[in-house]
């Protein structure tokens, strides 16, 4: 099928909101290209349970087209229209399974040799339309905290490598009041500066600390019983002779009315996050800290909060996939120095996902080394790649961000 043929009753599937966008917009999504239509859609579909910057995003988009005259619009698809797609590309359902297209489009873009082009078309696309129609500025500067290394004595390597030459290494921090510090300063930000899904927790554990209103909060000993479930779905898949591309498949589809005694369908939005953590992340069914990682990851790029808090815990040790899914339930040994060194990498990659953010320069990202005195700040008034040796405390360091 090609985007002219669409009709309004092949998007009887889509959630109501998704529903009404499409019927308000048929006639543009019509004339997009094969090679752009099915991805828009893809975005449509999750509208109604996208974070509020990702709906701004697709509203954002219509409101840009539709404002292109007739040539404009042709000279803006152009360089989509010019992607040669195999014949088969267009058997494909993409209407109801956007994603499997989006699957495909990249196999065929790099076995014909069309990434760049591709590339390069999509991001004067979103040049135009960002540039047409700005977002707005965050009310204050973003603040990204990462907490590593629960548990361990004393790390058997140099930390936060990776983050020196941008930041300033604080070596004698005062840790006694630092934990107590810095979830005040993450309540304070959500009281002063409210904003839905704008200020997040997230703990590779259990929580660390009864959760004040404003900020939403996710861990992974919390979530343990939608990710037994996911897992003993991926378990019947497997038996099933479903092959890896056919769980995936089967993933994919999963929503959060297959799982309604574990899933608050009050917010379905985040309900339908929850869910994504452990069907489109990879490991973060069975590793604490690759959930902490993967969630930041996903959190900072849908929902771009003001203040995030990352707290890792130790994971456990590594053990076959096929062990670890026939093994939910059994106690299992942690390694928490192989945990802190997973959380320090982590944390330099939470770190360049902040940079991504608009108006990234203003951002503050700070890293701790749990009940140490070791800490890592980057921030626009501090002399990158140089260390701190004299007493401070996290008070003092984010007064300017609190």
């Amino acid at each position: 099928m090609r985007p002219v043929d669409l009709q309004a009753d092949q998007f009887a599937g889509y959630p109501p909101l998704g529903r009404q966008l499409v019927s308000e917009n048929l006639a543009l999504l019509r004339q997009l290209p094969l090679a752009l239509a099915p991805l828009f859609l893809g975005e449509v579909k999750a509208y109604d349970w996208n974070f509020p910057l990702e709906r701004r995003e697709v509203e954002v988009q219509f409101k840009y087209l539709h404002s292109l005259t007739p040539n404009q619009l042709r000279s803006a698809m152009a360089p989509f229209s010019k992607i040669i797609l195999p014949s088969i590309a267009s058997e494909i359902d993409w209407v109801n399974y956007p994603r499997v297209f989006s699957e495909y489009l990249s196999a065929a873009l790099w076995s014909t040799a069309q990434v760049d082009k591709f590339s390069a078309a999509s991001t004067e696309y979103v040049n135009a339309y960002r540039a047409a129609y700005p977002p707005d500025p965050p009310p204050i500067p973003r603040l990204a905290i990462v907490i590593v290394g629960q548990g361990v004595g004393e790390a058997a390597f140099p930390l936060f490598r990776k983050l020196r030459p941008h930041g300033v290494h604080y070596t004698n921090v005062r840790e006694d009041d630092a934990r107590k510090t810095l979830f005040e300063t993450l309540a304070r930000r959500a009281g002063a500066h409210p904003m839905a899904y704008g200020h997040w927790y997230v703990d590779g554990g259990e929580e660390d600390v009864s959760v004040p209103s404003g900020i939403t909060s996710i861990s992974y000993a919390g979530l343990s019983s939608l990710r037994i479930a996911v897992v003993e779905k991926m378990r019947d898949m497997g038996h099933n002779s479903q092959g890896p591309e056919g769980v995936q498949k089967m993933m994919q589809a999963l929503d959060p009315s297959a799982f309604p005694e574990i899933l608050s369908i009050s917010d379905p939005i985040l309900a339908h996050f929850q869910l994504s953590i452990f069907t489109e992340g990879s490991g973060t069914q069975f590793y604490s800290t690759t959930f902490a990682d993967w969630t930041a990851h996903e959190l900072l790029r849908r929902a771009q909060p003001l203040t995030t808090l990352v707290r890792f815990a130790p994971r456990q040790v590594q053990r076959s996939i096929d062990e670890m899914i026939l093994d939910q339930q059994g106690k299992v040994a942690v390694d928490p120095n192989g945990s802190l060194l997973d959380a320090d990498m982590a944390a330099y990659y939470i770190w360049i996902d902040q940079r991504r953010l608009p108006q990234s320069t203003d951002a503050c990202f700070v890293v701790w080394f749990e009940d140490h005195q070791d800490a890592l700040m980057i921030a626009p008034n501090l002399l990158p790649g140089t260390e701190q040796t004299s007493p401070t405390s996290f008070a003092n360091l984010l007064k300017p961000f609190a």
